[in-house]
């Protein structure tokens, strides 16, 4: 069932969708990350990105509520770096729903445009974050992207992603139709496990972009780290 990546959609790749799903998928999202230590795998990279840099740049790709960004602007201010962050996402809905999420951190700011678009591939950034994010996309795009980033970002990639596996698969399905009050998230939680990486398709998706100055890891729950 897991040996490939799935192509199924999920309700989230509904640029469209609005409403309180929204508001209730991106506040349980949060509280996932936080609990299973997402949060912490992007905020420990972006830690040693930025190291003895007085002021750095970020985009987070897929931002949903802004929660991530929040927590590196907390860490920001509390150790005098001047960090901009941009949250970009196609819909719009999302990016209303973290504007307001996020109004204390003036540092932070959101663009409601696909990545694929020029508007997009033109700008740059220090660095380029993604979170539970790139699993939406075929190898394919994958390999364009991934070659992209590298072009946009001054000083590197964090991708935090989904590690494919029964364990994981199921455990998600389980916690999520005991616990969710998002019908987004009990249909997409499973198929996103499912749409997740094992680590020789990213060994290879990097290879076909050309890249092979990385560090990919294993961490708990179920995650990679990768930072190029």
């Amino acid at each position: 069932m897991l040996e490939h990546r799935s192509a199924e959609i999920e309700i989230m790749d509904d640029l469209s969708i609005s409403g309180e799903v929204i508001n209730q998928t991106l506040r349980e999202l949060n509280t996932i990350n936080k609990r299973l230590g997402g949060n912490k795998i992007s905020v420990s990279a972006f830690q040693k990105f930025v190291n003895d840099k007085a002021e750095v740049t970020l985009a987070d790709l897929g931002c949903g509520g802004g929660d991530i960004m929040m927590e590196m602007a907390k860490w920001s201010r509390e150790n005098g770096i001047k960090a901009t962050f941009v949250g970009i996402d196609a819909n719009r809905n999302i990016v209303d729903y973290a504007t307001g999420h996020t109004s204390a951190y003036p540092e932070i700011s959101y663009q409601a445009i696909n990545i694929f678009s020029e508007e997009f591939r033109s700008q740059t950034f220090d660095i380029i974050h993604c979170c539970l994010f790139l699993h939406h996309f075929t190898n394919e795009q994958l390999i364009e992207l991934f070659s992209q980033f590298r072009k946009q970002a001054r000083v590197g990639v964090i991708m935090n992603d989904l590690h494919r596996h029964p364990l994981a698969y199921w455990s998600i399905n389980l916690l999520t139709s005991l616990f969710s009050k998002s019908a987004m998230v009990k249909n997409d939680a499973a198929i996103s496990v499912a749409r997740g990486f094992k680590k020789k398709e990213l060994i290879e998706i990097l290879s076909k972009a050309g890249i092979t100055d990385y560090s990919l890891s294993w961490k708990w729950a179920f995650r990679w780290k990768l930072i190029f």
